[in-house]
């Protein structure tokens, strides 16, 4: 072989060497050792997750920046990161009851693979994780609790501060129902920030409101009960339980005055994580992904809970003393809202947490629980078009605002009650809504302050805006300027003369609107709350059909039917849960 051959030749397996070891030292999946940011849309806005890749598997999930709401998110994510780094894949299930918040996380994490250098992270087959459960199928209690919601946890937190061995089933990957979605204010008569402002009210009041709120259809015994017990409910929370309230009040529609408390950043979250706190602090297990599904009965005492774990595994819970269901309504399940109530079908859209199905109903009724009012059905009026989700921007409306039709002419008293309010919308062209507001009503209600994301999120879909004129508010919407001025122009005097002379309003809540910039959102009714369900005394026991108490076997908040009649006053929802709660909770440990 020639010199130059020889040289070639050289050369050639030097190339060939190098490729080999190229080939050797590919990662898997294509994806580089190192650290990566990807980004993901979530429900609250931009999620962020840094994910470590290391020998061509991922090691680590982190979230580096969220904007969801606390108490809801972090035990999907936490599921989330677990089935990835487990599977080696992004191409995992979202969470039940957290579908957006999970899907941006997934979406930040596809991000971050790709910047890795992951391939096809979108295609094939979703991976799944084989479940561990090291449930016993046969477990001992004084007391279960059926659902994690408010109503819920402060059960098992009387339950267990009256000397019960407790356990709490939640069928959600995440303690709060409804109530964590909620703006969590609570009506009180006489509460202690009413006394500071000098304003007079009395439980006799927030009854008169109240029944008559609900057309005279409410149990007084129960309303009675409720009003008696709200401000000694809403100072526990305050004082055992460590809630902050802001200090001010809320003036919901149908209240005579201002008397609702109004949790730190105007959400139920507070009240949850502050339950979820004092749970933990007692030692009180909540066995998340928990479905129950059976009231045990033996002769005419519930005894027991069949429940189902996620991994699919049956375990009976023995309950000693007794069982309480605060599983909540049924605003998420349509058909049980047309077995009620045909009107509230399929064209409405839900402001309820996903897992408000009625399963406690369902339980209670199968082992001859009688029901209350489960035809009463409420929308809220202003909810997102898009989602139907409550929209907490409405906070201002408390303060005051203007609510007009497409054509621009007012139509309602903006604090009528719920149901009034939803079918007025409802007859208006497009069955929408248009709120306004200015700046000193937005600074009154701290709605930056408390519900930024959600503004954001309304501004990029275009269901909300700040502008400077009130024309360029119609404009944004294409509602009539010359009639939204008109209305606008005549609903000022009747604040300047402290009297509605179209729609009644209540002079406490005519706050003109004339101080730029403006502030308007488009809305529409969704179903909010099902005032119908078990029927309970006001001790809180599960009555049956033939008008005897079931032993062992309470109820609270809005599995139950008959403390609101047709139509629940806004912020009576958390006082019922947290009055009818603490009384289910000690009663049941006591076997009262």
């Amino acid at each position: 072989m020639t010199k130059f051959k020889r040289i070639i030749s050289m050369m050639l397996v030097a190339v060939l060497s190098i490729a080999m070891a190229g080939c050797g030292s590919k990662p898997k999946n294509g994806m580089k050792d190192g650290k990566y940011i990807g980004e993901g849309e979530g429900k609250g806005g931009k999620i962020k997750a840094e994910v470590t890749i290391d020998g061509g598997k991922i090691k680590d999930v982190k979230v580096v920046e969220q904007h969801e709401t606390e108490g809801i998110w972090e035990e999907p994510a936490k599921e989330i990161i677990k089935n990835v780094i487990a599977t080696n894949s992004a191409n995992v299930d979202t969470v039940s009851g957290a579908t957006l918040t999970s899907q941006g996380l997934i979406d930040a994490i596809k991000d971050a693979l790709s910047k890795a250098g992951a391939q096809n992270n979108d295609t094939g087959a979703k991976v799944s994780v084989k479940e561990e459960d090291n449930e016993k199928p046969d477990q001992t209690y004084d007391v279960v609790v059926v659902g994690a919601g408010g109503a819920g946890l402060t059960a098992a937190i009387e339950a267990k501060n009256n000397g019960a061995n407790v356990v709490v089933l939640e069928k959600m990957s995440s303690v709060g129902g409804n109530t964590i979605i909620s703006g969590g204010e609570m009506a009180a008569a006489g509460n202690w920030i009413q006394k500071k402002e000098g304003i007079v009210d009395s439980p006799d009041k927030h009854f008169e409101d109240t029944m008559k709120g609900g057309d005279y259809k409410n149990d007084p015994k129960l309303v009675r009960k409720l009003v008696d017990n709200a401000t000694p409910a809403a100072e526990w929370l305050r004082d055992e339980v460590g809630v902050e309230f802001e200090d001010t009040l809320f003036q919901f529609g149908a209240h005579s005055v201002k008397r609702s408390l109004v949790p730190k950043g105007a959400s139920g979250v507070e009240i949850v994580k502050k339950l979820k706190a004092k749970a933990d602090s007692l030692k009180i297990p909540i066995k998340l992904n928990m479905k129950a599904t059976e009231l045990i009965k033996e002769g005419n005492k519930v005894v027991g809970v069949k429940a189902t774990s996620k991994s699919g595994k049956e375990i009976t819970f023995h309950a000693k003393n007794g069982v309480i269901l605060a599983s909540g309504g049924f605003g998420s399940n349509v058909e049980m809202r047309k077995r009620f109530n045909p009107e509230y079908g399929e064209k409405y859209k839900s402001t309820n947490s996903v897992g408000a199905t009625g399963d406690g109903i369902t339980m209670a009724e199968k082992i001859g629980a009688d029901l209350k009012d489960p035809q009463y059905i409420q929308a809220y009026p202003m909810c997102d078009p898009l989602s139907g989700r409550l929209l907490y921007a409405d906070d201002t409306r408390s303060v005051g605002t203007l609510i007009v039709n497409k054509e621009g002419k007012r139509f309602v008293n903006e604090l009528g009650r719920r149901d009034v309010v939803s079918q007025a919308i409802l007859k208006q062209t497009g069955s929408v809504c248009y709120e306004l507001w200015d700046q000193n009503i937005h600074d009154l209600s701290k709605i930056e302050k408390n519900h930024k994301a959600e503004l954001d999120y309304l501004a990029k879909n275009k269901l909300y805006a700040k502008v400077n004129t009130v024309k360029e508010a119609a404009d944004f919407f294409q509602i009539d300027a010359a009639e939204l001025q008109k209305s606008l122009d005549t609903y000022n005097k009747y604040c300047e003369n402290g009297k509605d002379e179209q729609f009644g309003k209540t002079k406490g809540s005519l706050v003109p609107i004339n101080k730029p910039p403006y502030y308007i959102i488009k809305a529409c009714p969704g179903i909010h709350h099902t005032m119908g369900g078990v029927k309970i005394d006001d001790e809180s026991h599960v009555i049956a059909k033939d008008g005897s108490i079931i032993k062992g076997l309470y109820a609270a908040g809005e599995v139950t039917g008959g403390v609101h009649g047709t139509n629940r006053l806004g912020s009576n929802a958390i006082a019922d849960i947290t009055v009818f709660g603490r009384i289910s909770g000690k009663n049941a440990a006591l076997q009262k």
